[in-house]
């Protein structure tokens, strides 16, 4: 299970005070306002950064952090990704699951043929569609929806899907 999850991407800094513009990455953009803290990943640690603001512009979130107090600091931040731990995760509904804990499931036909491995996702205007690397190291798109997927064993890294004809 992951510990964190992903939640924008600073494109740019703002002004001069260390403010950035984040692209969200959430479901809840919005959710900004309610935190405290998020995490930026750097090298391969979660460092964490105080939110001290927080407006929108167009479809990005200025943030603010206490630990960036000018624009030389928030200039090391551009293009890199904002996380929250799972505890301030966006909780989930019953048969929900986090896009993040899936990645890496084994995925398989309805009689049990292995196809690949899940190893991303995208999300495009109309839904998710999954990132499956295949045997033969192509990759593979699947819709995330319930003609597709038929089941997800999270704790299990497994995810059933239905195959029509060209889906691989």
């Amino acid at each position: 299970m992951e510990a964190y999850f992903r939640v924008g991407v600073v494109t740019t800094t703002h002004g001069l005070a260390g403010e950035v513009k984040v692209f969200p990455t959430t479901e809840d953009p919005h959710r900004f306002e309610e935190l405290e803290v998020c995490y930026l990943l750097d090298r391969g640690t979660y460092r964490p950064l105080t939110i001290k603001s927080c407006r929108y512009f167009k479809n990005l979130v200025i943030l603010g952090f206490e630990e960036v107090p000018s624009i030389d600091e928030a200039m090391h931040l551009k293009q890199r990704e904002l996380y929250v731990d799972r505890e301030h995760a966006i909780p989930l509904e019953e048969g929900e699951y986090y896009l993040a804990d899936v990645i890496g499931s084994t995925v398989t036909d309805e009689d049990g043929n292995v196809l690949g491995t899940l190893e991303d996702y995208m999300e495009t205007a109309a839904q998710i569609v999954y990132k499956v690397r295949t045997e033969a190291g192509k990759e593979a798109l699947i819709p995330a929806v319930d003609e597709f997927i038929k089941e997800v064993d999270v704790e299990g890294k497994k995810m059933v899907v239905h195959v029509i004809p060209g889906l691989f």
